[in-house]
C-alpha cells in the first residue's frame, strides 16, 4: 500500500531529511519520501494505525510538534504554520486555528503578517537602541538590558523550540545550536553579535518562507485548475453536479468564461479556447463540432456542448496535477548526495567546535577567544542552505516546466536531461504532423496545377485511401470545384481509373502507369506519395502528398545543434521519405525502415558514439525505445504506452518543447551546483578563519542564514524566467 500524508508543523529542511531517514528505518515501512516544499510524505508499506502512531512518535523525537496525518485531514490538527520556527512555536502556545490560517494566507500572498512585522520592527528598534546606548552613554547595564530585550523579542521562538528539543533529547537541532551559540556570545560580552545572529536568522526564515511558498504555488496552481462543479445533461435538462460525478459519455455545457471540467468532443457550438494552462501555448485555439478539447482549458467566447471521453478524475488536468505532484516527490541523485552529506556535516562541525574551544585554549590560555571561535562554528553547523536550496531548485524547475506544458516525472528526469549529448526523434507525429497534405504539384505540359488537382480530386472522390482523401480535402480547402466522373474504378494499391467529360483519366502511382504503358519523365523522382495524372494516355503531371513538417521542427533542431547536441531521426517510415524530411529539418543523421528493436539498437549505437541520449516519440511502438533511452520524451497526442514510458511529457506537441525542457534542465542543474559551491565555500572560509584564530560571528551569521537566503532565492530564479 502507498499513501500520502501531510506533514504539519515541520519548519526545518534538515530536520525533514532526518525524519525521512528515521521513518525509512521503521519496521513495516518499505519506502518513505518526504517532500519538504509541499510538506507531504509518501509512505509505502503495511500502513496501519499503529504504524502511523510510530511514525508520529519518531517525527516528534526529531522536531517537536510535527504531526503526520493522512493527506486531506489537516483540519483535525494545528494548521500548517507559515513561518519557519516562528509561528509554529506560537501555535502551540495558544494561537487559535483561525489566526494561524490568516497568517498562512499572508505568506501565500507574498505579504508578511502584521504580527511578524511588529515583532521584527520591535526587535530592530530595541537592537538599534542598544547599539546607540552603548556608544553615547556610559550606562553599560542599560545597553545590556536593551540587548537582552531585543534578543528575547527576536529569539523567543528559538528559546521555546530549544526547550522542546531538550525535553525530546534532540541536541543537534539548529534551534538548540543557535541558542547555545548566542547565549555563549552573551556570556563573552559579544551582545551585538548574539542579537545579530537571531535577527538575521529571522530575516532568513522569511525569505525561505517566501521562496518555498512561491515554488509551492507553481506546483499547486496546477491542481487548482480542477473544476469543482459542471453543468451536465440529466433527464433532458442541464443541472449542476460535482465534477467528481462526471462519467464517460456525459453531455456538458460550457459557457463563455468557464473552464472545461473533463476531456471530450464538441457536440455543438463553435468557439475559441485558452489552452495555456495545459500546454503553455498563449494563442487561443479555434474549435468547432467534432474537435477534441481537454479539461483545464477555458472557453473564451460562445457556449459549447461536449460529450465527455473521460471522467474528471481521468481527464488531462487531473493527470497533469498527479504527474506534477509525483514528480516533485522524486529525488535526483544530487539531492540524495546532499542528504547523505548533511548527516555527517553537522557532527563534524560540532566536533571541530569542541576541539577548537579546548585544545588551543589549553595551549594559549586564551579561553574567551577560542570559545568565541567555537561558537561561530555552531552558528554555521546546520546545513539548511544545502538541504533546502538544492531540492528547491529541482522543485522550481518542475514548476516552471509545468507552466509551459512540460511534465517532468521527477527531479531525476531533469538531472538526466541536463546531461544528454544527443537527441533522437521519431518522425511521424513528432517532427511531422502525422497528417497527409499536398506538398508539391508539377505539370509536364500545358495543364495548370489547379487543373491537375481538379482531375485528380474528381477521380479520388470514390477512394477512401488516405492519400486520396488528402487530395480531395486539399481541393475543398482551396475552393477547387470537383465534378462527378461518368465512370470510375479503384485498383487496390495502384490508384483510380475514371472517365471525366469523355476523357480517360488515370490517377495513381508508378505501378498503375506502368501497367497502362504510360511513359514518365526519368529525371523527375520526387519523395513522398506520388500521384501521377494522365489524360487519354498522356502524362500531364504529378501531385506529391506527404506528411507535413511541424512549424517548430527546423528551428528546434537548429537550437539543439547550437547547444552542441547531435540530432538523429529514427523512424519506421521509408528511408527516402525520412531522408527528405530530415534534409528539410536539418537533422544530422537519419535511419528509416526501423522496427522497435531496430530503434533500440540505434539508441545503443548513438549512446556509445556521443554519450547520454534522449529519444522523443509518440507512437505505441515507441514505448520500448522511450524506456531504453537515457531520457524519454513523449508528445501529449501520443499513445498511452508512450506517455507511460516517457520521463517527460510535452503537452504542446511541438519539437520546440524539447528545447525548452533542455534549457530548464540546464538552468536547474547550474543553479543547484551554484548553491552547493557557494554555500560550502562560505562555510569553509568561516571555519578556516576560526581555526587560524580570526573568528567573526557576523560572518558566521552570513555563512548560515545569509548563504541559505541567497541560495534559496537563487533556486526560485528558475520560476522568474518568462522564456526558455
Amino acid at each position: 500500500m502507498e499513501k500520502d500524508f501531510s506533514v504539519i508543523n515541520l519548519d526545518c529542511a534538515h530536520c525533514g531529511a532526518k525524519i525521512e531517514a528515521a521513518i525509512n528505518k521503521i519496521e513495516g515501512v518499505e519506502l518513505a519520501i518526504l517532500n519538504y516544499p509541499l510538506k507531504k510524505i509518501r509512505i509505502r508499506g503495511d500502513i496501519t494505525d499503529e504504524l502511523v502512531e510510530k511514525i508520529n512518535t519518531v517525527a516528534n523525537s526529531i522536531e517537536a510538534g510535527v504531526v503526520i496525518s493522512p493527506a486531506g485531514h489537516e483540519h483535525h490538527h494545528h494548521h500548517e504554520h507559515s513561518h519557519h520556527h516562528g509561528h509554529g512555536e506560537e501555535c502551540c502556545c495558544g494561537h487559535d486555528h483561525e489566526h494561524e490560517h490568516h497568517e498562512h494566507e499572508h505568506i501565500e500572498n507574498n505579504s508578511l503578517p502584521a504580527g511578524e512585522i511588529f515583532t521584527l520592527a520591535a526587535g530592530i528598534l530595541l537592537f538599534a537602541a542598544a547599539v546607540i546606548s552603548g556608544r553615547v552613554t556610559d550606562i553599560k547595564p542599560l545597553a545590556i538590558a536593551l540587548y537582552a530585550a531585543a534578543y528575547l523579542v527576536l529569539g523567543y521562538s528559538i528559546i521555546i523550540a530549544t526547550i522542546r528539543n531538550i525535553r525530546a533529547k534532540n541536541f543537534f537541532d539548529e534551534n538548540f545550536l543557535m541558542f547555545i551559540a548566542t547565549v555563549g556570545a552573551f556570556a563573552l560580552g559579544e551582545y551585538a553579535e548574539a542579537v545579530g545572529v537571531v535577527l538575521f536568522f529571522r530575516i532568513g526564515e522569511l525569505f525561505e518562507d517566501y521562496a518555498v511558498s512561491r515554488s509551492r504555488r507553481a506546483i499547486t496552481d496546477v491542481a487548482a485548475l480542477k473544476v469543482e462543479e459542471a453543468e451536465v445533461m440529466r433527464n433532458g435538462e442541464f443541472v449542476h453536479i460535482s465534477s467528481d460525478d462526471i462519467q464517460v459519455g456525459d453531455i456538458l455545457r460550457i459557457k463563455a468564461g468557464e473552464r472545461i471540467a473533463a476531456d471530450g468532443i464538441i457536440e455543438s457550438g463553435e468557439s475559441r479556447i485558452d489552452t495555456s494552462a495545459v500546454n503553455g501555448e498563449p494563442v487561443p485555439l479555434s474549435v468547432r463540432t467534432g474537435d477534441s478539447v481537454l479539461s483545464g482549458c477555458i472557453n473564451l467566447s460562445e457556449t459549447l456542448t461536449l460529450r465527455t471521453t473521460a471522467a474528471a478524475a481521468d481527464s488531462m488536468i487531473s493527470r497533469i496535477a498527479e504527474a506534477v505532484e509525483n514528480a516533485s516527490a522524486s529525488k535526483p541523485h544530487i539531492d540524495r548526495f546532499i542528504t547523505r552529506f548533511a548527516k555527517i556535516y553537522t557532527p563534524i562541525v560540532i566536533t571541530a567546535a569542541l576541539l577548537t574551544a579546548i585544545i588551543p585554549s589549553l595551549v594559549t590560555g586564551e579561553w574567551s577567544k577560542w570559545i568565541y571561535s567555537a561558537l561561530t562554528f555552531l552558528v554555521i553547523s546546520c546545513p539548511c542552505a544545502l538541504v533546502l536550496s538544492v531540492p528547491l531548485a529541482y522543485f522550481s524547475g518542475i514548476g516552471a516546466a509545468s507552466k509551459l506544458g512540460i511534465l517532468f516525472k521527477g527531479g531525476s528526469a531533469i538531472e538526466a536531461l541536463g546531461k544528454i549529448k544527443a537527441v533522437a526523434f521519431d518522425k511521424t507525429g513528432t517532427l511531422t504532423n502525422g497528417s497527409f497534405d499536398v506538398t508539391d504539384i508539377k505539370s509536364y505540359g500545358n495543364m495548370s496545377g489547379n487543373e491537375l488537382l481538379m482531375l485528380s480530386g474528381s477521380c479520388e472522390q470514390c477512394s477512401t485511401h488516405p492519400v486520396a482523401e488528402s487530395i480531395v480535402s486539399h481541393c475543398h480547402s482551396n475552393g477547387i470545384e470537383l465534378i462527378a466522373p461518368e465512370k470510375s474504378a479503384e485498383k487496390a494499391g495502384q490508384g483510380v481509373t475514371a472517365v471525366i467529360n469523355g476523357r480517360s483519366v488515370l490517377c495513381g502511382n508508378h505501378r498503375l502507369m506502368a501497367e497502362n504503358g504510360i511513359a514518365l519523365p526519368a529525371d523527375d523522382i520526387p519523395s513522398g506519395s506520388v500521384v501521377y495524372v494522365t489524360v487519354d494516355g498522356k502524362a500531364e503531371g504529378r501531385i506529391v502528398v506527404s506528411d507535413t513538417i511541424k512549424k517548430t521542427s527546423a528551428s528546434a533542431v537548429s537550437r539543439l545543434k547550437g547547444m552542441g547536441i547531435k540530432t538523429f531521426m529514427l523512424t519506421g517510415d521509408k528511408t527516402e521519405n525520412a531522408s527528405a524530411a530530415a534534409k528539410d529539418i536539418g537533422i544530422d543523421s537519419v535511419k528509416g525502415d526501423l522496427l522497435p528493436d531496430g530503434k533500440l539498437a540505434e539508441i545503443e549505437r548513438i549512446r556509445k558514439e556521443t554519450g547520454p541520449v534522449m529519444f522523443v516519440g509518440d507512437g505505441f511502438n515507441d514505448g520500448p525505445v522511450l524506456a531504453g533511452a537515457d531520457v524519454g520524451g513523449a508528445m501529449q497526442n501520443g499513445s498511452d504506452l508512450a506517455l507511460e514510458a516517457a520521463d517527460a511529457v510535452f503537452m504542446n506537441p511541438e519539437p520546440e518543447s524539447v528545447v525548452i525542457a533542455k534549457n530548464i534542465a540546464d538552468k536547474t542543474m547550474r543553479i543547484a551546483y551554484e548553491n552547493i559551491i557557494f554555500a560550502l565555500t562560505v562555510k569553509a572560509i568561516v571555519l578556516i578563519l576560526g581555526l587560524i584564530g580570526h573568528p567573526n560571528m557576523w560572518f558566521a551569521v552570513f555563512a548560515d542564514s545569509g548563504a541559505a537566503m541567497l541560495c534559496i532565492l537563487n533556486s526560485v530564479r528558475i520560476l522568474s524566467t518568462k522564456k526558455y
